[in-house]
């Protein structure tokens, strides 16, 4: 494993609690960071905590990321407790249903936008300020190939991650000439528990895409999500990375 030194760095990941934002705790804590672990579950935060905290400093938080008090209660308790926030992770995120946009159910498209879509939104416009105290800050962004390609009946999935690139192409030109840098990852298939959400069909449908023919892991996730936080992008912001396999052509 290549380390990136991240000492002296306090990191939010959102999702944190399992698959990708566990992954990128684990590298991160490796690397030297701290890191506050924001979910949903209680049950969830208590085992990666267990897990983790062997590697370093590890705080958890059950955070909705679709409120906005939720989250701004939280981004000022990590403030306290850790004295600030140089890096963040949004890799909270939900799939949603497979089916065509004429009979996709009103409140589930309304619950993916709100965890995927503007739970990006609440925690950027939380702790942005945090980090222009110090004038530091890397955000990373999990957007998805389907913002940018379309994944047929994936209507509501695909949306919110469109729109999280459009977010962080506007943020990332919003700070630019601050010393925060806000980039999007694109991952195609990623060996998750979000799979447990879609149908063999569709992901069969995704699989076929991928020219490696597997999907990724969260270990490669890390790997790059590392990078992003780290002192040397330091001259790419706005910028989508992808991790697809090959099946990103643009």
């Amino acid at each position: 494993m290549n380390k990136t030194d991240m000492s002296g760095k306090r990191a939010v990941i959102t999702g944190g609690g399992r698959g990708m934002g566990f992954a990128i705790a684990k590298r991160f804590l490796e690397n030297g960071a701290s890191v506050a672990l924001w979910d949903i579950s209680e049950d969830t935060l208590a085992k990666a905590k267990e897990a983790l905290s062997p590697l370093g400093t590890v705080i958890t938080q059950k955070v909705d990321v679709s409120d906005y008090d939720s989250v701004e209660a939280a981004a000022a308790e990590v403030e306290a407790e850790l004295g600030g926030i140089e890096l963040m992770v949004n890799s909270a995120g939900i799939a949603g249903v497979n089916m065509p946009v004429v009979d996709y159910p009103l409140e589930t498209w309304y619950a993916v936008q709100n965890v995927n879509l503007n739970g990006i939104f609440h925690t950027c416009r939380a702790i942005v300020p945090i980090m222009q105290k110090s004038d530091y800050g890397r955000i990373a962004n999990i957007s998805s190939i389907a913002g940018k390609e379309g994944n047929p009946n994936a209507s509501a999935y695909s949306v919110s991650k469109a729109a999280v690139i459009g977010l962080t192409k506007s943020l990332g030109k919003e700070l630019a000439t601050s010393n925060i840098r806000v980039n999007a990852l694109c991952p195609a298939v990623i060996m998750t528990e979000m799979l447990d959400d879609v149908t063999e069909e569709q992901l069969g449908y995704m699989l076929a895409k991928i020219p490696m023919g597997r999907p990724g892991t969260v270990d490669e996730i890390a790997a790059m999500v590392s990078f992003m936080c780290s002192d040397d992008c330091s001259y790419t912001t706005g910028f989508v990375f992808d991790l697809s396999g090959g099946r990103a052509t643009y």
